[in-house]
């Protein structure tokens, strides 16, 4: 699996975090898209184009809530970023909603519990056929036509 992570400056200890953990579990190949800019639009639209573009599997985005990454990463065509605050709302992301990006807080998330929402969002594959699959047509194909 390719992976593409991202972050703003309050998030880069969470992220380096992130990055040895996915290492340690063997989950795949990360790109690694920055922390430094203050403007977080610019590493959350950088992580969706990559991902939307099919160059990445998944994407990891984090900042101080999640909140910011979420909406910056949704505005990008093919980009399904997820703002998950628990193990539940990470599994569910990928389950019944298809989602390619999962966005999470730093400062509202602690360690372990990051761990295993990354874990929930990288091991998890959509259910194809599931009750949720109209619902997922029907946002990819807003986005599609738009």
């Amino acid at each position: 699996m390719k992976i593409a992570i991202g972050c703003d400056p309050n998030a880069q200890e969470v992220k380096e975090q992130a990055i040895a953990y996915i290492a340690k579990k063997g989950y795949g190949e990360v790109k690694d898209f920055g922390s430094e800019d203050p403007i977080y639009a610019n590493v959350a639209i950088s992580v969706a184009e990559a991902v939307a573009a099919g160059e990445y599997d998944r994407g990891l985005l984090f900042c101080g809530t999640g909140i910011g990454v979420s909406i910056a990463a949704n505005k990008v065509k093919g980009a399904y970023a997820a703002l998950v605050s628990d193990v539940y709302s990470a599994e569910r992301a990928r389950l019944s909603n298809d989602a390619n990006i999962a966005c999470m807080g730093a400062f509202t998330t602690g360690s372990k519990n990051r761990e295993e929402m990354i874990d929930a969002f990288l091991s998890n594959e959509f259910v194809k056929g599931c009750a949720s699959q109209p619902k997922v047509d029907r946002f990819v194909e807003y986005d599609q036509a738009r």
